[in-house]
């Protein structure tokens, strides 16, 4: 089996993902270094529905960068499916993304010029899926979010929630192990954003696809099976969602 066959391979144990002493430094153009993460720990079951939990700056992008293997760490390792990020080439690498990771971003990242239907298609475009099956999948993934009469209109020509809700349909395009959502309420109006975090906890229900969400928001605890609280670049706690409590240090101080 080649290299890339092994990255698109499904693996078979409970965990998904691990993060092994995970340290990422960052050095300015004044020379001076910034580390977003140290030393951090985790372990995410297969199916689970993971939130990150923390404020602006401390750290969930940086995470989120390093297990999508879209950054490499300073120090530590990041494995998926028992597979060690740090040994792939870079386009070893990309084939994992394309095949592996669906990412939904806060502001949408939609094209433009683009209906809803071709955004969705285009991951399968460079996955190298033939038209055919890309229209046919990327239509039944639109009816799929509620968007079935919405398939040939522009981002200009839709809500906010509706864009996020094109943005999932693209994130589950390949069929992806692994959903990251970064802070994906936050341009969302209140009734919205709950309508957007009940969609990710329905298809994580439905399809089994592992979603870790990196927010601020605390309606996300609802759906979530455990919360991973995270300050200056290392978790503080990771709880089952039955043990969390809400305290004022949480509301002021993290948010």
């Amino acid at each position: 089996m080649s290299e890339t066959q092994q990255v698109q391979k499904e693996g078979k144990g409970d965990n998904v993902i691990e993060v092994i002493d995970l340290w990422k430094t960052f050095t300015l153009g004044n020379g001076l270094a910034v580390t977003a993460l140290r030393g951090i720990n985790l372990t995410v079951r297969r199916g689970e529905y993971l939130t990150v939990m923390g404020p602006s700056g401390s750290g969930k992008t940086t995470l989120f960068n390093m297990i999508g293997g879209l950054d490499r760490p300073t120090k530590g390792k990041v494995f998926i499916d028992g597979r060690d990020l740090s040994t792939f080439s870079d386009r070893e690498l990309s084939s994992f993304r394309s095949h592996r990771i669906g990412y939904i971003f806060q502001t949408f990242n939609l094209i433009p010029t683009l209906t809803a239907l071709d955004n969705v298609e285009l991951p399968m475009v460079f996955a190298g899926v033939d038209r055919e099956e890309r229209e046919r999948k990327a239509t039944e993934l639109l009816k799929r979010v509620g968007l079935g009469d919405r398939l040939h209109h522009l981002p200009t020509e839709l809500s906010g929630g509706q864009q996020q809700r094109v943005a999932i349909a693209r994130a589950l395009a390949n069929d992806p192990a692994i959903i990251l959502a970064d802070e994906p309420t936050a341009n969302l109006d209140l009734n919205t954003g709950l309508e957007i975090i009940g969609l990710l906890k329905q298809l994580n229900g439905e399809t089994g696809v592992t979603v870790i969400t990196n927010t601020h928001d605390l309606k996300v605890i609802d759906v979530s099976d455990r919360i991973a609280w995270l300050s200056d670049g290392q978790f503080q706690r990771i709880e089952d969602k039955i043990q969390v409590s809400i305290g004022p240090e949480d509301v002021n101080i993290r948010f």
